[in-house]
């Protein structure tokens, strides 16, 4: 892994962990690092490693952030094009894809150099690089699926019963609404039990290395 690779990720680790910011400056300057790893990752002369495919998708994660930070910008000229609400939630859920990737994602760094620690010759074949673009894949499709369920939340505005909507359309949509419903009440859970389990490995690595 390069240089920059390891500081990025050193960085997103205490975000993730300690300082989760919302500061539009923050948040811009870590779009356009966030630009720059994905640069030099994509490079002929970076190795192609598995953790070097977190790192990848990580930074393109972090890039969800300048569509919020568009959104911002040009708020005044969709408002006469889309609902507030609308855009407010779709900016909202380009923020929620980034943090949830992102925190997925590192929680598999993490797991694999705790397997490369103390179960390196034992997991080596699942250590690869095509289970680590396929697991890149599975947490993408899972957060979308999550984001496009909140969007459907805008719907709620409109006075559906009113239009000439097939009945299973809205079974469709009243469908979307309870599993929104579930999302919410079980991402704080999942969250807490991957911060501790990210900081349940750290520690054991890092005993680890001190004895």
């Amino acid at each position: 892994m390069s240089e920059g690779g390891q500081r990025y990720l050193a960085l997103r680790y205490i975000q993730y962990l300690v300082l989760p910011s919302t500061n539009i400056i923050v948040r811009l300057l870590g779009f356009w690092a966030s630009l720059y790893v994905t640069l030099i990752l994509m490079s002929p002369s970076v190795s192609r490693k598995s953790t070097a495919v977190f790192i990848c998708n990580i930074a393109q994660a972090d890039m969800l952030v300048g569509y919020s930070i568009f959104y911002a910008i040009i708020q005044d000229v969709l408002k006469i094009i889309i609902s507030s609400y609308f855009q407010s939630t779709w900016r909202q859920n380009s923020q929620i894809a980034n943090i949830h990737v992102s925190s997925h994602l590192l929680s598999c760094v993490n797991l694999e150099a705790f397997l490369i620690t103390f179960l390196s010759l034992e997991t080596y074949h699942i250590r690869m690089v095509r289970s680590a673009k396929m697991a890149s894949k599975i947490i993408w499709i899972t957060v979308t699926t999550e984001c496009f369920h909140y969007q459907m939340e805008c719907l709620k505005d409109l006075d559906i019963s009113s239009l000439s909507i097939h009945k299973q359309v809205l079974l469709l949509l009243n469908f979307c609404y309870g599993a929104t419903k579930l999302l919410k009440s079980l991402i704080y859970p999942i969250e807490l039990f991957l911060r501790i389990f990210n900081v349940y490995l750290f520690y054991n690595m890092y005993f680890t290395e001190l004895s």
